[in-house]
């Protein structure tokens, strides 16, 4: 039940549709009037934490009730879906490749098996002597001989070679080398043809996937951006697509490659030795029901991890894109301590992931030798009683058995990390298939609709009832009817919230009305093709969007195929030629990202020109001049007037003044039409729309006679002094954010010249400095990054330690093998049996040792890895903070771009340490301690072998090569893809508007196909490295078998030996070949780690450390500009100040004029240290502010900016931000509130000074944040006020409160205010005339206009 609460509030939407109550009644009338004081256009993009009243259901950010909504992980035969017939081919025969590799090893050990015999035998002949004749007999129950006093050792051999069918003994060693080099050689072309065909498939996939994506998200309909998390998208298009691409790559080759040695393994036990075979596998349903339970454990912990780190990533976006308000009120510690605390739910999540993968590990080896201590027992016990005539195995079949199980028990384990993989895929794809395959409800790439052939351009709307779909419950529109005849203007106007802009969006179809129709020339504008409707109108908003490219290229978006000519004409149509011209490089100019190297007013007749060369038959004009300065808005306005002649034209305006002579005027009220008819009609009924404009007149002006009120309809001049300091209302600002769907800050052009040059981007979004740059950064040291981790070295020692011990298993059982395979010549029974008995403990002893070892292992080094991962997320995101301005103005430091270094570098480095370093030591144990045994056992042997290990590490080497250059290429060009993705997805509206949605996709994919092509030509070295370092292990045998057969032929050896020198050696060797695949992660934690460690060494140009500078005692007293020379970075061609001076003494108030670009932003920029002059000083108490500490500096400043920027904090958090040296308290935050007169809204609110203020504050009204940003900066008590067009963004009737709580702020403060409506600043005791970066003129508002120079011409052309 909702009893007044909704009456009177301002219903505000949570991203899932839960509203959450906001009153609005500032200073109004009856709450009644407030009902739908609801701004149109909100997009979420984080839930707010508290529902409404209504719904007490808590929804957090990373997660909630939105993981109900979570698609379900696909089928892994879906994954492939997108794959064309040429792909399906190229996989077949990479699967068929992947089959045929597999089946390599079981044929090996076919060899082997008969090798095995063939040193056996031979060892058993000649072990016979006269003393065991006798035993011989006894063992070999079936042998056809009589031992007597005649009998020979030569007879015995000759029947014993007879009985067992043993041939010539270096012949079966030559068959095994030849055989084996054989098999080695298929292994290399079948491991280099599947590599290469699953890459090359996966890649054109993904490939596709990645434009099909963005395609989709742009064909969404806006309502779906309204309620979802479009900051999210950007992560999508990368890391989701990345992790599809893993699990549909060469990891579905591996793991066809280990699950088919695996089953042939298999097939080769039961064909060989059934009995023996069924024993060992009675341990694998144990093993494969406690790994399978591990394995989900671990899976549903890795989700959980990730969605545990968005928390975090959304506060770094939210920081990161604020920066400026975060360092102006030195909120660099709290926003730290923020990050950090959200970070440790991310940390403990991945180490219990580690903990689960050690016990899943360690389980699965102590079954695997478990195994093997039962197959040497039991396999030792029927070689014996096959001698004694029960059964017919040898040990050729021992170790037939014994090998196929082995390995297809190892191979099992290693194609586990690759399951993991695809259950991360298909969690990724659910999430990309559902948006790609989502149909819109309002498709703009659709094809059905009628597609008239001209038209009139007459638009109706018929008793239209609409509620925005993220909040159902708030009715916007009840029952709105009008008619906009051809070629006639239409303005529509009244008090924010009342539907006006909705009407725009509804004409252009961006929603579907609940109820009622909107027509187009007497059509359903359903009926028509939501495309050709939108290219027939053109829109002109508030703050228009321009993209990151040149201006003739953004003046061409308004329609495919427009010449040059048709852009200069509708340029010169737009009043915007002329200062394209002046531009060095004319329409080649670049506009930088969303156009901030332009003033308000050009960005705006750029958007005119853009609007005008579709040749339009309707305009929609969107309070297109409210955001300019004087000068600019009677250019933009005299071109507006111009182009609307002779067009259906559509005007919402907040300052009346600019639609006296609209044809009809349409006046709102709570969603429904109050008045219609024209200006002089509509003052003489002295109804609602005459209230607007009185309330728009100077409260000077309102002291006139009455006679002169009723005169204001006909004198022109008199309605110019209608204009007030009022320009922009807050439903406009709304439909800023709904422009922009992460709300990103939204600027007036004001707010633009203080932001224009600051945000400013390097002209090329391919800038060679950029790349030359990355490609220098030096490469870290691995100690570096061991240093970063060394905290935890105690879980680095004893993940260390498990590795090595680890390392040791593999040479331990080389020893056990041989000795083993040596107890197999002996010919007394007992002693054999007995032999077999003590090596089976002692397996089973192994497998204790290397369970545990490798529980410890992961367990440890996932402490030490999510620890890392952890602080260097932390000191990244501390380091980005300590940087000055001019670092983000660089476009490689884009919110997105540092956002994702946060996310993905820092998580990278791990790669580098943890689980990949107990790889590595535990390779190189193995390597040394085998090494060191070959040469124990037989220095020569061992010296033929070595040979093998380079070319093993070599195959290791290459491949971290090609990967370490492939990590580098794909990064750097899927980011510039990624820019042009996240720049059209934040743009939505503009883009929707402009039909431009194909356009972008299509530029989206050329934008990959370059990085594509390279990942192409790469797959085929990586499938070259991969076939050999597979073969080399192969040839290696085959090689040592020969020269050790060889030598037990001669006598020189024992064969025992040569299997444990052999065993030791190369599956040591292998084990390093193993290593192999962590090669992508470790390549790229050394380019992350590189990117990472430039960061933090990098010395700001401005240092804000607490210990640097001095600290003045007591309040300032001066400041003081002389002679200020500057240039923004990122512009150093652009003058913005030349020798400009001005000064302000304490208590006074000194006030900034000028045009927009003239450097008075820049200003107050330099006094809050965001840049420093290039020459001249800036002085505080005669002191040079750059000698002074940052942060004292800063702390003496309370910034009001235009646009304010709140955090998704409380209302109280938001106000005591003002003062982060300290802890705010209760009391002092509601002392601030008072000031800044909003202490009674908040008491009005459900949860008072508790209440969420949403994402960017946009559960605010714009009148509420200036007010909330007021207290912010009234809390920490500043010496000095700074605002910045504080007032310019509001309704008449916000703007009244805020203009108040102003004047009361200032009262006895020293204030430099920034101004455009000069009526704001006539009381100033300093007026300071900025332009072209100089001062041209200084004195009081009286002494200025009886000069009649720079500030009278700027007050004429304002009133």
């Amino acid at each position: 039940m909702e009893p007044e609460g909704i009456e009177g509030m301002d219903t505000k939407s949570s991203q899932n549709g839960h509203p959450v109550i906001i009153n609005v009644a500032s200073e109004k009338g009856s709450l009644e009037d407030l009902e739908n004081e609801k701004h149109e256009t909100h997009v979420q993009i984080q839930a707010t934490e508290e529902g409404s009243p209504k719904k007490k259901k808590k929804i957090s950010k990373d997660g909630g009730e939105e993981d109900k909504n979570k698609p379900l992980p696909v089928p892994f035969s879906s994954l492939f879906r997108y794959s064309n017939s040429k792909e399906r081919c190229i996989m077949a025969s990479g699967v068929l490749a992947a089959m045929l590799s597999g089946v390599c090893l079981p044929a090996m050990f076919i060899l082997f098996g008969d090798l095995t015999n063939s040193f056996v035998y031979h060892a058993m002949l000649t072990n016979i002597t006269n003393e065991t004749l006798q035993e011989y007999n006894d063992s070999f129950a079936n042998l056809p001989i009589v031992i007597n006093e005649n009998t020979t050792v030569e007879d015995v051999r000759d029947q014993l070679t007879e009985f067992l069918g043993i041939g010539d003994f270096f012949e079966g060693v030559v068959r095994f080398g030849v055989g084996t080099f054989l098999v080695g050689f298929v292994q290399m072309l079948m491991g280099y043809i599947f590599v290469t065909s699953m890459n090359y498939a996966a890649e054109g996939q993904v490939f596709r996937l990645r434009g099909m994506f963005l395609r989709s998200i742009l064909s969404q309909e806006i309502a779906w951006f309204d309620t979802h998390q479009t900051n999210d998208f950007a992560s999508r298009v990368t890391e989701d697509l990345n992790k599809l691409q893993e699990g549909i790559g060469e990891k579905v080759g591996m793991f066809i490659f280990f699950m088919t040695t695996f089953l042939a393994s298999l097939i080769n036990a039961f064909v060989h030795g059934w009995e023996l075979t069924l024993i060992i596998l009675s341990v694998f349903p144990l093993l494969g029901i406690s790994t399978g339970l591990i394995a989900k454990v671990t899976t549903s912990l890795t989700s959980a991890e990730l969605q545990k780190y968005g928390k975090a990533g959304s506060i770094a976006e939210e920081v990161l894109s604020s920066i400026r308000t975060v360092l102006a009120f030195g909120g660099e510690a709290k926003e730290i301590k923020r990050y950090e605390d959200n970070l440790v739910y991310a940390r403990n999540a991945g180490v219990k992931r580690g903990l689960m993968t050690g016990v899943g590990v360690g389980v699965m080896w102590l079954f695997i030798y478990a195994a093997y201590a039962l197959a040497f027992w039991y396999g030792t016990g029927l070689i014996l009683d096959s001698r004694a005539g029960n059964g017919d195995y040898d040990p050729s079949k021992l170790i037939i058995v014994f090998f196929s199980v082995l390995m297809g028990a190892m191979n099992v384990g290693q194609s586990a990390p690759y399951w993991e993989a695809f259950t991360v895929a298909r969690g990724a794809a659910a999430t990309i298939f559902s948006i790609v395959e989502r149909k819109s409800a309002i498709d703009p790439s659709s094809k059905e609709g009628k597609m008239p052939h001209s038209i009139t351009g007459t638009i109706e709307l018929r008793d239209v009832h609409f509620s925005y779909p993220s909040r159902p419950d708030v009715k916007v529109l009840q029952g709105v009817s009008l008619k906009v005849e051809p070629g006639q203007t239409v303005a529509l106007v009244g008090s924010s919230g009342c539907g006006k802009s909705t009407c725009i969006q509804l004409i252009q179809r961006f929603y579907d009305t609940a109820s009622g129709d909107v027509m187009l020339d007497g059509q359903l504008i359903q009926d028509l093709n939501i495309g050709w409707l939108r290219d027939q109108i053109g829109v002109v908003g508030q703050e228009p969007v321009l993209f990151g490219t040149t201006i003739a290229e953004n003046i061409r978006y308004g329609r495919d195929g427009v010449s040059m000519a048709e852009i200069e004409a509708a340029a010169k149509e737009a009043n915007a030629h002329d200062f394209i011209m002046k531009l060095p490089k004319k329409y080649e100019t670049q506009v930088g990202d969303r156009g901030v190297q332009m003033s308000g007013g050009q960005k705006q007749r750029v958007a005119i020109a853009r609007a005008l060369v579709k040749q339009p038959r309707i305009l929609l004009l969107d309070e297109a001049t409210s955001a300019l300065d004087n000068q600019s808005e009677a250019i933009v306005q005299q071109a507006l007037d111009k182009v609307r002649r002779g067009r259906t034209t559509v005007i919402v305006a907040h300052r009346l003044s600019t639609i006296r002579s609209a044809d009809k005027i349409v006046a709102f009220n709570k969603g429904l039409v109050a008045e219609v008819g024209t200006h002089k009609e509509l003052m003489k009924h002295k109804s609602f729309y005459y209230n607007l404009v009185t309330a728009q007149i100077p409260p000077s002006e309102r002291k006139s006679s009455k006679a002169d009120k009723e005169d204001v309809e006909s004198d022109s001049s008199d309605e110019e002094n209608v204009i007030s300091v009022a320009e922009l209302s807050q439903d406009i600002m709304d439909d800023l954010v709904s422009k922009s769907p992460v709300a990103l800050a939204r600027t007036s052009s004001t707010r633009q010249s203080l932001r224009r040059r600051r945000t400013s981007t390097k002209a090329s979004r391919h800038s060679k400095e950029t790349e030359k740059e990355k490609e220098n950064l030096p490469t870290v040291p691995l100690s570096r990054i061991m240093k970063m981790n060394s905290t935890e070295w105690p879980y680095m020692l004893a993940g260390a330690l498990g590795s090595a011990i680890q390392g040791t298993i593999v040479p331990l059982y080389a020893i056990m093998f041989g000795e083993v395979l040596g107890s197999l010549s002996t010919a007394d029974e007992v002693e054999a049996r007995k032999q077999g008995d003590y090596y089976a403990v002692l397996f089973l002893i192994i497998g204790l040792i290397a369970a545990v070892s490798m529980f410890v292992q992961a367990y440890m080094f996932a402490l030490s890895g999510e620890t890392l991962t952890s602080r260097m997320r932390k000191l990244t995101f501390a380091a980005m903070l300590r940087q000055e301005v001019g670092w983000f103005d660089e476009e490689k430091n884009s919110v997105g771009a540092l956002c994702s270094r946060l996310s993905g570098d820092a998580a990278s480095v791990q790669g580098a340490t943890g689980s990949r370093i107990g790889t590595i030591i535990q390779a190189l144990t193995t390597l040394g301690v085998s090494i060191c045994l070959a040469l124990y056992y037989d220095w020569r042997l061992g010296l033929i072998s070595f040979p093998f290990i380079p070319f093993v590490l070599i195959a290791v080497y290459l491949q971290s090569k090609i990967l370490m250059g492939q990590s580098v290429t794909e990064s750097e060009s899927l980011q510039d893809a990624g820019k042009l993705a996240i720049e059209c997805i934040t743009n939505i509206r503009t883009v929707a508007s402009l039909h431009k949605e194909q356009y972008f996709a299509d530029e989206y994919s050329a934008a990959l196909l370059k990085p594509h092509l390279q990942a192409l030509k790469k797959s085929h070295l990586r499938g070259i490295a991969f076939g050999f370092a597979q073969a080399v292990p192969f040839f290696a045998y085959a090689t040592t078998m020969l020269y050790g057969g060889h030598l037990v032929d001669v006598g020189q050896i024992s064969y025992e030996d040569v299997f444990k020198v052999a065993e030791a050696l190369i599956l040591g060797t292998m084990m390093v070949g193993q290593a192999v695949a962590f090669a992508p992660n470790y390549s790229k934690a050394r380019v992350a780690a590189s990117q990472i460690f430039h960061l933090l060494d990098r010395h700001p140009q401005i240092d804000s450390s607490a210990g640097t500078g001095l600290r003045l005692s007591g309040d300032i007293s001066t400041i003081e500009l002389q002679g200020v020379h500057f240039v923004y970075p990122t512009r150093p061609d652009t003058t913005i100040l030349q020798g400009l001076g001005v000064r302000v003494d304490r208590g006074k108030t000194l006030a900034l004029v000028g045009s927009s670009g003239c450097g008075k932003s820049t200003i107050i920029s330099l006094l809050e240290r965001f840049y420093n002059a290039q020459k001249g000083t800036v002085t505080i108490n005669g002191q040079d502010i750059e000698a002074l500490n940052v942060g004292w500096v800063r702390q003496q400043l309370g910034l009001v900016s235009q646009e304010p920027v709140l955090f998704d904090l409380t209302i109280e958090e938001n106000i005591a931000y003002g003062d982060n040296t300290r802890r705010v308290e209760h009391h002092e935050v509601v002392a601030a509130a008072k000031k800044a007169n909003i202490h009674a809204f908040i008491e009005s609110l459900p949860d008072k000074y508790n209440t969420k203020v949403g994402a960017k504050g946009t559960q605010l009204s714009g009148g509420q944040k200036q007010r909330v940003a007021i207290a912010r900066a009234l809390v920490r008590n500043p010496s000095v006020l700074l605002l910045d067009e504080a007032t310019s963004a509001l309704d008449t009737e916000s703007e009244k409160v805020v203009q108040e709580a102003l004047e009361q702020a200032q009262a006895g403060r020293t204030s430099i205010v920034i101004a455009h409506r000069l009526s704001t600043i006539q009381g100033a005791d300093t007026i300071a005339v900025i332009q072209a970066g100089q001062v041209v003129e200084v004195g009081t508002h009286s002494e200025l206009m009886e000069k009649k120079g720079h500030y009278y011409s700027l007050y004429q052309t304002n009133h």
